[in-house]
């Protein structure tokens, strides 16, 4: 993608005086839709023990709600990607926009027919809309301006994503949680209602509000990069090792986290950690994924001078010393190790994600719908993870995450290499 925003190659489309400007505005808009969907993916940590405790599902059941949305994903990521690359990139946030919107008004039929496999449903349903965004706004963001400064760029945008997983907790806490207080399993189920459709409304205007927005017409058929020779060599996306092995730091670093806070509310709910509510322990969890913002925040400005590569093998390590200090202790202790964990997760997506389309030229598109395939990991590993949980217990599942960390040092370390 280098050379976008610099001289020839990026006056086609947009003028080199008005660039940075344009930019501006176009990053400030963008930053809203990874807070949107950074909100409404935090939610499902609190659904899982909700209606774990409605339905009276195993941890294995229960994870089924981030297999279902996770898997989207998978099914969706590069049909999306085919379809961005020929609606452009706005006009494909605004339809993820309006799937997604969708996909919450789909949460009041399921609740009123409390019925678990609907809940599942509209849960893909909404996903799918996140798909859609993600294959969107990701390599947009990486667009608008020097490609040295993508990975720091995405980590920034990131950041806001990690802003709505921080706030999310206390409004599911709030609503969701000590809804379902009341007892009754009808009204346990209701308790989704009001959320879900206040999330589609808000979907809905942020659709319309885009759908008028003037931002920086960038041809998702982007310019080649200057390192790479011609983008219509007959290669395909698959071809970049660098690609492949970051679409699998995609997916166990989704499975990671996404597991980790999967389990955080029943896992200080274990006597051994805090015995805490489940309402108590769902506003900690803002403190894991606060963390991760307060870390994309440092990351995005600490990655202007520290290489990649580097930095993410650097929190991969951080964050499998925290987990193996929550599986091996007690306590608060175990329990602040765990819920830090988030600070090191805080630049691995976007940093991987930069690494991996880096110098994809035309095949960018193609890249960032592979790359989305690799989300599914956050549909695999936490269902895996509730299968271990079920067998030897919440604390020791927690062991799993830790090979997916050591594969992401790796991928930082070599991985990433760009070759020929």
């Amino acid at each position: 993608m280098a050379g976008m925003m610099n001289g020839g190659a990026a006056s086609a489309t947009v003028n080199n005086e008005q660039a940075g400007e344009n930019n501006t505005f176009a990053l400030g808009a963008l930053t809203t839709l990874f807070f949107m969907w950074g909100f409404i993916t935090c939610l499902n940590d609190i659904l899982i023990p909700h209606l774990k405790g409605v339905f009276s599902l195993s941890y294995t059941e229960a994870m089924l709600i981030q297999f279902c949305f996770f898997g989207a994903y998978f099914l969706v990521s590069l049909p999306a990607g085919t379809l961005v690359r020929r609606l452009g990139y706005k006009k494909g946030i605004v339809l993820g926009l309006l799937t997604a919107a969708i996909g919450c008004v789909l949460f009041y039929p399921a609740a009123s027919a409390q019925s678990y496999p609907v809940f599942l449903g509209a849960l893909f349903v909404l996903a799918s809309g996140i798909t859609v965004l993600q294959v969107s706004a990701n390599p947009y963001v990486t667009a608008l301006g020097n490609p040295d400064t993508a990975a720091s760029r995405l980590t920034m945008t990131q950041a806001f994503n990690s802003l709505g997983t921080t706030v999310a907790p206390f409004f599911g806490a709030m609503l969701i949680l000590a809804g379902a207080d009341a007892g009754a399993d009808a009204m346990g189920a209701d308790a989704v209602k009001t959320p879900y459709l206040m999330l589609a409304a808000a979907l809905a205007v942020l659709a319309a509000i885009f759908s008028q927005l003037k931002l920086p017409e960038i041809s998702s058929h982007t310019v080649p990069d200057e390192n790479v020779e011609s983008a219509d060599d007959g290669r395909s996306a698959w071809s970049y090792s660098h690609l492949v092995l970051g679409a699998l730091g995609i997916f166990v670093y989704v499975g990671a986290e996404v597991s980790i806070g999967s389990f955080l509310v029943n896992f200080l709910g274990e006597e051994n950690i805090a015995g805490l509510e489940e309402a108590d322990a769902a506003k900690y969890i803002a403190y894991y994924w606060g963390g991760a913002m307060v870390g994309r925040f440092i990351g995005a400005m600490a990655m202007q001078k520290v290489k990649a590569g580097n930095a993410l093998a650097f929190c991969a390590f951080g964050a499998c010393a925290l987990i193996a200090l929550a599986v091996f202790s007690e306590g608060h202790i175990a329990m602040w190790a765990i819920l830090a964990v988030g600070l090191f997760n805080s630049i691995m997506f976007p940093t991987i994600f930069s690494l991996a389309i880096n110098q994809l030229g035309n095949h960018t598109s193609q890249g960032a719908g592979v790359l989305c395939l690799g989300i599914v990991g956050g549909a695999l590993l936490p269902v895996f993870q509730g299968m271990l949980a079920d067998s030897i217990g919440i604390q020791l599942a927690f062991l799993m995450p830790i090979l997916c960390y050591v594969y992401i040092a790796y991928y930082g370390l070599r991985g990433s290499i760009v070759k020929g």
